[in-house]
């Protein structure tokens, strides 16, 4: 890592090289739509399609209640760090953890910031992986009920093929294509899980009361719901690795496009969320599924097309969340272990995190417990107080003043969600792997 003092005329021609080289660095023309797109693609994920299911866990007034705190508080931890990229004159804080470093100095900030952003991306890859091939075979079954069967580990496999491919464009910029055409599936996927419900109207016998059956499974499924709003709010981890791509000047800072970019992609996320989550929960009730397209069974060609929609959008998703990871693996390969940087190394390291992630998707695929467990565990850090931390560490606002009351409250709500999500989670994957069967 370089000093964090050093500006950029101290790095030596072959630092700039490998910087021209990596992925996050390489290339800074991006425009503020191309941020827009990005922050849609990875905030919209397949964590709106559990919203209805949280809501059903929730109830009516602690659900809105969730929905809309977690919207304000993590808007305004994004502004936070969008803020924060270039509070120091002539450098840039491209990635979370130097972001980290600058706060909490060289050492303990990777510690609090690296393996917690690891978590959250290789976390949402596997998450993926499993969601893409669920999805995959979802659309199989429903354009060919009669046909024979195939395993999900299959589907997994054909969504990982994707993968191989795609994870070999170099950057941010090379991917906006992908990352529109995500950003433009998770539109249309929001609107057929909250239209179809609204057009079919409230089912009969519809129950909005509490699903469990005991008021410790009820409390246990309040907190896993908590970790599943959590994760439908992971955007942060990519936040300055996006803005790192925007060019800069001391005129015109990229934090300006940037948060143009945000606030146009958080309220696509409100449009996107918001319906899905009301609509989803108010024509189902407590029946509904922890993925809302599964309880649609009808009209067959459109939930079709929308497990097509979510596999396309996931496709880009994955490559936003993995592109961060891509680029600490070539750095520690790269400046730590000194291997030539060229395309034997990108296609080898690459190829390898692909097939991990789908190992473990293929091994663990109980999609709902695994959300909630990652939700509160990892993402309520990076997300909900991290960023607050750093503000409070960096900037010292004073004491009682406005903005330090406030990301007191963010960090309390923060750590309370880290601490009680998990806890539901795990619960639920106990129960689910009690009846799952390795490999099926």
């Amino acid at each position: 890592m370089n000093n964090q003092s050093s500006s950029n005329d101290n790095k030596t021609d072959k630092d700039k090289a490998i910087d021209d080289w990596l992925p996050i660095t390489s290339s800074r023309n991006a425009k503020w739509w191309y941020s827009a797109f990005h922050n849609v693609t990875a905030m919209v994920g397949a964590g709106v399609l559990s919203l209805p299911y949280a809501m059903s866990h929730l109830g009516w007034g602690p659900g809105i209640v969730v929905l809309v705190l977690s919207w304000i508080i993590t808007l305004y931890t994004l502004w936070q760090m969008v803020e924060m990229h270039e509070m120091v004159p002539g450098k840039r804080f491209d990635r979370y953890h130097e972001l980290g470093q600058h706060a909490f100095g060289d050492k303990l900030g990777l510690w609090i910031v690296v393996p917690q952003q690891l978590v959250v991306e290789v976390g949402v890859n596997i998450v993926y992986m499993v969601t893409g091939g669920k999805s995959l075979k979802k659309f199989h079954d429903v354009v060919c009920p009669d046909c024979k069967s195939i395993k999900l580990t299959y589907f997994i496999m054909i969504f990982a093929s994707v993968h191989f491919v795609l994870s070999q464009l170099p950057n941010f910029n090379s991917i906006s294509g992908v990352s529109l055409a995500a950003a433009v599936m998770s539109l249309s996927y929001s609107t057929i899980a909250w239209a179809t419900p609204l057009h079919k109207g409230k089912q009969e016998h519809v129950d909005y009361s509490n699903p469990a059956s005991t008021t410790t499974g009820a409390v246990f499924n309040f907190f896993n719901a908590l970790g599943d709003v959590a994760f439908a709010y992971a955007g942060h981890n990519v936040v300055l690795e996006i803005q790192a791509t925007i060019p800069s000047t001391p005129e015109e800072p990229s934090k300006k496009p940037m948060w143009k970019g945000v606030v146009v992609a958080y309220i696509i996320v409100a449009i996107c969320y918001f319906p899905v989550a009301l609509i989803g929960y108010w024509a189902f009730g407590n029946a509904v599924d922890d993925n809302i397209l599964i309880t649609l069974e009808k009209p067959r060609w459109l939930i079709a097309m929308a497990n097509m929609f979510v596999v396309v959008h996931v496709i880009g998703s994955y490559q936003i969340y993995a592109m961060p990871v891509f680029d600490m693996i070539e750095t520690v390969l790269v400046k730590k272990l000194h291997f030539p940087p060229g395309l034997t190394l990108r296609l080898i390291a690459r190829s390898v995190y692909v097939a991990l992630t789908m190992f473990i998707g293929i091994t663990f695929p109980f999609f709902g417990g695994l959300l909630g467990f990652f939700g509160g565990f990892a993402f309520a850090p990076t997300t909900y107080f991290l960023p607050c931390i750093m503000w409070l560490a960096i900037y010292k606002p004073r004491r009682f003043s406005a903005s330090w009351i406030i990301n007191w409250i963010c960090i309390v709500l923060g750590v309370l969600l880290m601490v009680l999500s998990p806890i539901g989670g795990l619960r639920s994957i106990i129960l689910q792997a009690s009846s799952y069967r390795f490999f099926s």
